[in-house]
C-alpha cells in the first residue's frame, strides 16, 4: 500500500479517550512486594520477613490469621486500610509452619530480607531491605524442619500412568483392587519417590491393580501428577488415592524432553551408561516429573541426591494395604501414628539411633525375598547376640552418633551449620571406634573363635563396607577448626542479641496470645534472662569467635594483630586512667555513639580533656561521663577493621569445610547405611535376648513350620496384665496347604492367623522370631482378610468392603503367597455368607495353592471340605466347670469344635440377662434342627456347596422331617 492511497482530511467524530491498563490501589512498597509475590506463588500461603517478625498481608492475614490464632490487625496506607497480621517472631516459625505445613498441609513460601546497595534504595524508594521467596515449603520437601518425624522418612512420590484408554464401561467407583477389569488392572505406571530430607531416590515401575498397596508401602507425605494426563486415568488413580486422603499436588509441567542423564546435575554421583537401560520410560518420566517438582520448590538452590534405585516387585515380599493395616505392623486400628503403641514396629524396635528406625521401618514394609540379604541380616543378628559384650560396644558408640543422613542432606543442600558440623565430626570419631570393634571382635579379642571363618564372614563385609579415609580427614580438620567453646558462647550471646525482639513479642503475646504461646515463649526469655545476668558488667566484652585461631594462616595473623591493637587498647586504658584520675574510665564501642570513653561516677573530666586537644564531650548522665578521643577511635577503628577481616576469614573456612562434606557425600553416605545397619541388627539381637526369639531357617520351599509361635504384640500386652500367653503350633504348607480353623469367640483364633503372618514378615526382613522353632518358605506376598470396616463415602457397606478385599486376594494370590482369612462371608444371611466362605475357600485351595490359615464359624465348611486332603481341621476350645464358671482353651487341638459360645461373651460384656436368656433359648433351637438335619442322612462329605444347599428338594424334604421329629 502506498501513502496516497491512505485515507486524507479530518476524522470523523473524536478519538474515544485512552483507558490505560487497569491498575488496583497502589500499596506501599513493601506491601506491593508481598502482593506480587502472593501473584507469583498463588497457591502458597506467604510469609514476608519484617525484621524481626514474620507477617502474612491482605487476603492471606485474613483467611489464615484466625487459624494460626494471630490478631488481624488493620495497616492505614495511602490506598486505604489493609488487612495485616501482626506478625510473630522469627524464632517460632517453626511452630507456624507445623501448623501450616503438617497440620493443614498447606504450601509455604518464605520470603526473606536482602539489603540492597544504593542503586537499587533508589529503585525501590528508599528501602534498606529487597524481599524475595528463597524456598517454598511443602509436606513433601522438608528439608530439616524440627517438626519433621525423625523416625519415618518424609517421602514425595510421582506417578505417570501409561496412555490409558480405560474402558467406558468402567466407573470411577468400580476402580478397586479386586473390581476392574483385567485390561486396566495391568496398566503400567511408573513412581518415582524421594526423601528430600535424606537424598534417597527410587524407582518402580508397577500396575494399576497394585498400585493402592505400592503407595500404602511407600506412605509419601504428597503425591504428584501432571495435569496433563487424561481425564479417566485421573479419575481411577484419584479413587485409589482418596481412601487414605493422601495430598494430591497438580505439576503443570511435563518435562517429557528430560532424560536419565539429565538428572547427573542433581545426583551425588551420575548413573553410569550401563544402568541407564534399567529404569523404564515410564519411570524415567515420573523421575523428571517429581525432580523439576522438587528443584521448582527449592528455588533454583542446588541438591545432591543419591542415585536413584529402582525397585523390582519381584525382590520383597508384597504387604498390601489391607494387611499392613489388618495385621498393624507400622501403626494399630485406634492410634494411626507410625510405631505406635500394640503396633509390630513398637514391639520390637530397640534401635537407639533414628535413622536406625527408619531403616527398621522400611524393611518391615517391604520385607527381602532374597535368601542371600535375609541369612547375612540373621549372621549379624546372631553374632551380637552370641557375644552381649560386642552388642553393648557396638549400642553404647552408637548412642554417640548423630542422624548423619540428614546431616550430610542438609549440607547438600547448602542449609548446615557450625553445630550439624561438630555433630558430624562426632560421628565420624565413633565410626571409627566402631570399626577399631570390629577389627578386635575379627581379632578374636571379644571371644570368638579365630579360627572360626563363618563367624567372621558377616562383620568382615560390615567392616569392609566402611570408607574412612575421606571422613577421618575430614572431621580431623572439623576438630582443628572450630572451637565448641566459642560456638557455645556464640549461642548465649544470639540470645541476648534478640533479648529485645523477645520483650517485644512477650508483650505481644501477653496482650493476644494463650497459654500455649505463653509456654514456647517461656524456655527462651529464661535462657535470655540467664544469658544477661552472666554478661560481663565492666563494658569490656571479649569477642566470640566460632573458629580456633589455628583454624588458617591468615586467622592466625589476624588473631596476633588483634591481640597486638588490644595491648595497644590496654595500654591507652591505662594511661588515660593515670592521666585523669578516673580508674573507672573504660574504653568501649556502643552501636548509638560509636567509640567513646566512658567513665563511671560524678567525677569531673572536663579539666582532664582540655590537656587532650582531640577530645570532645559526648554524652552525659547524672552518674556517667563519655567523650570521644581521637587516638581511641583511630585505634577502635583499627581493630574493627580487623575484626571484619577475621569474621570474613572464618566465613571462608566454615564454607571450605562445608565444601570438604560435600565432596565427601558418597563416603558419609555408605558410612551412614553401615551405622544404621549396625544399629538394627543390634537391636534385634537385644529384643532376640529379652523375648527369647530365635533364628527362623528360610528356603525357597512353600513350608511353614513353627513350634510354640507367639504373637510379639499380644504377648507383650498380657505380660503387663500378669498374664501369660498361649503358644502353638503350625504345620502349613507341607501335606496340608490349608488350615480350617473353628472354635469359640475370644479364644485366640485371630491372634493365631495374625501371629503366623508376622512371624513370616520378621523372618523375611532378617529378624529373629517369637516361637522355639521356625522353617519358612519364602513368601511373595502376604494376605490378610481381617477385621471390619465400612466406607461410606465411597458408598460401600461393610460387607461390599470385605468382599473387595476377598476379591483382590483371590485374584492375586500366588502358590508362594501367605493368606490369612478372618471369618470371611459374616455381614449377611447364614446361607449366603456360607456361599461365599466356601467359594473362597475352594478357590485357595484348588486355584491359589497357596497357604493358608481361614477362620470361620461356618462349621459345615468342615463337612463339605472333608474329602480335600489338603485342608487340616484345627480348634480351640471352652472348659467349663460344674459351678457353670468356663475358661478359655486357646491350645489349637485337631477337629472342629461346633459351639462359638457368643452367648458367654455377650454376657463377659455385661449384656443384661433377659435378652440372654431370650437369645439363648432361640438358639437352642437353631442347633437342634442343625442337628436333627445331620442325624438324617446329612453327614457325609460334601462335593459341593450345591449339594447342601438349604433350598434344594431334598433338603427341604430333611427340613420337613425335622419338624415333624420336633
Amino acid at each position: 500500500m502506498r501513502i496516497r492511497d491512505l485515507p486524507q482530511g479530518m476524522l470523523d467524530g473524536a478519538l474515544p479517550a485512552y483507558e490505560g491498563p487497569s491498575e488496583g490501589p497502589v500499596y506501599p512498597t513493601v506491601i506491593q512486594q508481598a502482593k506480587m509475590n502472593m501473584r507469583k506463588f498463588e497457591n502458597c500461603v506467604l510469609l514476608t520477613r519484617m525484621g524481626g517478625f514474620y507477617e502474612l498481608y491482605l487476603e492471606h492475614a485474613e483467611e489464615y490469621g484466625p487459624l494460626l490464632n494471630l490478631k488481624v490487625a488493620t495497616k492505614k496506607t495511602t490506598a486505604g486500610p489493609v488487612a495485616m497480621v501482626a506478625g510473630f517472631p522469627f524464632f517460632q516459625l517453626e511452630r507456624f509452619l507445623k501448623i501450616l505445613v503438617q497440620d493443614l498441609n498447606k504450601y509455604v513460601a518464605i520470603s526473606e530480607e536482602f539489603p540492597n546497595n544504593a542503586s537499587e534504595k533508589v529503585k525501590s524508594g528508599g528501602l534498606l531491605f529487597d524481599r524475595k521467596v528463597t524456598r517454598v515449603i511443602t509436606p513433601g520437601t522438608l528439608v530439616d524442619e524440627k517438626f519433621m518425624n525423625p523416625y519415618e522418612n518424609n517421602f514425595i512420590l510421582a506417578m505417570h500412568p501409561e496412555s490409558l484408554d480405560l474402558e467406558s464401561s468402567s466407573r470411577a467407583s468400580g476402580i478397586e483392587e479386586g473390581n476392574m477389569s483385567a485390561a486396566n488392572a495391568k496398566q503400567r505406571i511408573g513412581l518415582a519417590w524421594l526423601d528430600l530430607s535424606t537424598g534417597a531416590f527410587f524407582t518402580q515401575l508397577t500396575t494399576l491393580d497394585v498400585l493402592a498397596s505400592g503407595i500404602a508401602r511407600i506412605r509419601a507425605r504428597e503425591i504428584v501428577l501432571s495435569k496433563i494426563i487424561n481425564h479417566k486415568m485421573k479419575q481411577c488413580i484419584l479413587t485409589l488415592l482418596g481412601h487414605e486422603q493422601h495430598l494430591v499436588t497438580w505439576h503443570p509441567g511435563f518435562p517429557i524432553d528430560m532424560g536419565i542423564i539429565d538428572w547427573d546435575p542433581m545426583l551425588e554421583t551420575p548413573v553410569s551408561h550401563a544402568e541407564r537401560g534399567i529404569f523404564t520410560e515410564n519411570e524415567v518420566l515420573a523421575g523428571n516429573i517429581l525432580l523439576e517438582y522438587v528443584s521448582d520448590k527449592l528455588q533454583g538452590r542446588a541438591m545432591k541426591l543419591q542415585p536413584p534405585v529402582k525397585r523390582h516387585e519381584a525382590e520383597n515380599m508384597c504387604i498390601d494395604r489391607n494387611s499392613l493395616r489388618g495385621l498393624e505392623i507400622l501403626e494399630t486400628f485406634r492410634d494411626a501414628t507410625s510405631g505406635g503403641r500394640g503396633s509390630l514396629l513398637h514391639a520390637i524396635r530397640r534401635t537407639v539411633t533414628k535413622s536406625g528406625a527408619r531403616l527398621l521401618r522400611e524393611r518391615l514394609a517391604s520385607p527381602s525375598m532374597s535368601l542371600e540379604i535375609i541369612n547375612h541380616r540373621l549372621d549379624l543378628v546372631e553374632r551380637f547376640q552370641q557375644n552381649q559384650s560386642l552388642n553393648a560396644d557396638i549400642t553404647n558408640l552408637l548412642r554417640r552418633t548423630f542422624d548423619s543422613e540428614r546431616l550430610v542432606q542438609k549440607f547438600s543442600l547448602g542449609r548446615g551449620d557450625a553445630d550439624d558440623l561438630v555433630s558430624l565430626q562426632r560421628t565420624v570419631v565413633a565410626t571409627e571406634h566402631i570399626a577399631n570393634v570390629l577389627r578386635e571382635a575379627l581379632d578374636g579379642k571379644h571371644g570368638f573363635d579365630s579360627t572360626d571363618i563363618d563367624t567372621k564372614d558377616c562383620l568382615f563385609l560390615v567392616l569392609r563396607s566402611l570408607s574412612l579415609k575421606g571422613p577421618s580427614e575430614l572431621a580431623l580438620r572439623i576438630s582443628e577448626a572450630i572451637d565448641e567453646d566459642g560456638l557455645i558462647a556464640s549461642h548465649r550471646e544470639e540470645r541476648i542479641q534478640s533479648s529485645g525482639v523477645i520483650t517485644m513479642a512477650q508483650g505481644i503475646l501477653n496482650e493476644e496470645g494463650d497459654e500455649e504461646d505463653l509456654q514456647a515463649m517461656s524456655q527462651v526469655v529464661r535462657s535470655k534472662t540467664v544469658a544477661k545476668s552472666s554478661s560481663p558488667a565492666s563494658g569490656d566484652e571479649e569477642d566470640l569467635w566460632i573458629m580456633r585461631r589455628t583454624a588458617s594462616s591468615i586467622l592466625e595473623r589476624l588473631h596476633e594483630t588483634l591481640d597486638s591493637l588490644r595491648a595497644e587498647k590496654l595500654s591507652l586504658t591505662t594511661r588515660l586512667r593515670s592521666e585523669m584520675e578516673a580508674q573507672s574510665l573504660t574504653l568501649r564501642w556502643t552501636p548509638g555513639l560509636g567509640h567513646i570513653c566512658h567513665v563511671k561516677g560524678t567525677k569531673d573530666v572536663r579539666a582532664s580533656l582540655a590537656n587532650h586537644g582531640s577530645a570532645r564531650n559526648g554524652s552525659t548522665t547524672k552518674s556517667t561521663r563519655a567523650f570521644y578521643l581521637s587516638e581511641w577511635s583511630t585505634l577502635g577503628g583499627r581493630m574493627d577493621q580487623v575484626k571484619m577481616q577475621m569474621r570474613a576469614e572464618e566465613q571462608r573456612v566454615f564454607f571450605e569445610l562445608r565444601e570438604l562434606v560435600v565432596t565427601n557425600l558418597v563416603k558419609l553416605r555408605r558410612n551412614a547405611a553401615v551405622l544404621d545397619e549396625l544399629d538394627v541388627a543390634c537391636s534385634s539381637a537385644v529384643l532376640a535376648t529379652e523375648q527369647n526369639f530365635v533364628r527362623p531357617i528360610l528356603n525357597i520351599g512353600t513350608t511353614h513350620k513353627i513350634i510354640a509361635g507367639r504373637h510379639p504384640t499380644v504377648k507383650l500386652g498380657l505380660e503387663e496384665q500378669g498374664r501369660a500367653f498361649i503358644s502353638n503350633d503350625c504345620f502349613v504348607g507341607d501335606k496340608q496347604n490349608v488350615w480350617l480353623i473353628t472354635g469359640p469367640n475370644m479364644a485366640g483364633k485371630s491372634t493365631f492367623l495374625r501371629q503366623n503372618a508376622l512371624i513370616s514378615i520378621l523372618a523375611q526382613v532378617g529378624s529373629f522370631v517369637p516361637a522355639e522353632h521356625a522353617e519358612i518358605g519364602i513368601v511373595d506376598q502376604m494376605f490378610s482378610r481381617v477385621g471390619s470396616a465400612d466406607n461410606l463415602f465411597e458408598d460401600q457397606s461393610t460387607f461390599m468392603v470385605e468382599m473387595l478385599e476377598t476379591a483382590s486376594i483371590l485374584k492375586h494370590a500366588t502358590p508362594r503367597s501367605f493368606v490369612i482369612m478372618d471369618e470371611v462371608g459374616r455381614g449377611t444371611t447364614p446361607e449366603d455368607g456360607i456361599a461365599v466362605a466356601f467359594a473362597s475357600l475352594h478357590h485357595l485351595y484348588h486355584t491359589n495353592h497357596c497357604r493358608t490359615l481361614f477362620a470361620t464359624h461356618f462349621h459345615v465348611l468342615a463337612d463339605m471340605t472333608n474329602d480335600w486332603k489338603g485342608v487340616g481341621c484345627f480348634c480351640t476350645d471352652v472348659s467349663e466347670s460344674s459351678s457353670g464358671s468356663f475358661s478359655y482353651v486357646h491350645r489349637l487341638r485337631h477337629g472342629v469344635n461346633r459351639k462359638s459360645h457368643a452367648l458367654k461373651v455377650a454376657k463377659l460384656a455385661g449384656m443384661c440377662v433377659v435378652p440372654l436368656f431370650v437369645s439363648g433359648a432361640y438358639k437352642s433351637q437353631v442347633f437342634l434342627i442343625l442337628r436333627l438335619a445331620l442325624l438324617l442322612g446329612f453327614s457325609g462329605p460334601f462335593k459341593s456347596y450345591q449339594s447342601w444347599n438349604p433350598r434344594s428338594k431334598s433338603n427341604m424334604q430333611r427340613e420337613r422331617k425335622v419338624a415333624k421329629i420336633e
